[in-house]
């Protein structure tokens, strides 16, 4: 059977409880056709990069399936029709990532406070009067100066 990676968005309104019976119900669709789910993540209730269907978040959730074509083509059939579903995308993969999608290891980053790998800013804050590689300033060059005397 084939591998794939199916994420959906469930509209922002809708309750936790309701997003979780969206991924049960289609977990079943894919376990009555042959499949199986090898992992679940719900991401959570993020920010859209721009408005969809009048929504401006979304509850995001990821499958992993292992599972036949005919299996996946039912699914994507089933959630066109489905009303609180106002996104998704499947792919097909070689192989699934083992543990935690890069997505939960970015949500556990940013709530231990980490900011991943940023380091030392160095001498970057404070007086801006070096202007590193873009040369001085319009006024530090003269010609302008000069142009204002006259």
């Amino acid at each position: 059977m084939a591998l794939y990676e199916h994420v959906f968005l469930a509209r922002q309104d809708l309750a936790q409880a309701q997003v979780d019976a969206l991924t049960e119900t289609s977990t079943k669709i894919i376990e009555s056709l042959g499949g199986r789910i090898i992992k679940s993540e719900t991401w959570g209730l993020r920010t859209l990069a721009y408005r969809i269907a009048k929504n401006r978040k979304a509850h995001y959730v990821m499958l992993e399936i292992d599972g036949p074509p005919a299996a996946i083509t039912e699914l994507e059939r089933q959630i066109a029709i489905n009303e609180d579903i106002i996104r998704y995308m499947t792919v097909r993969t070689e192989t699934h990532e083992d543990g935690p999608s890069a997505m939960m290891r970015r949500n556990e980053r940013s709530e231990r406070g980490d900011r991943g790998g940023r380091g030392d800013r160095g001498d970057r804050g404070g007086d801006r009067g070096d202007r590193g590689d873009r040369g001085p300033r319009r006024d530090d060059r003269g010609e302008r100066a000069d142009r204002d005397a006259a």
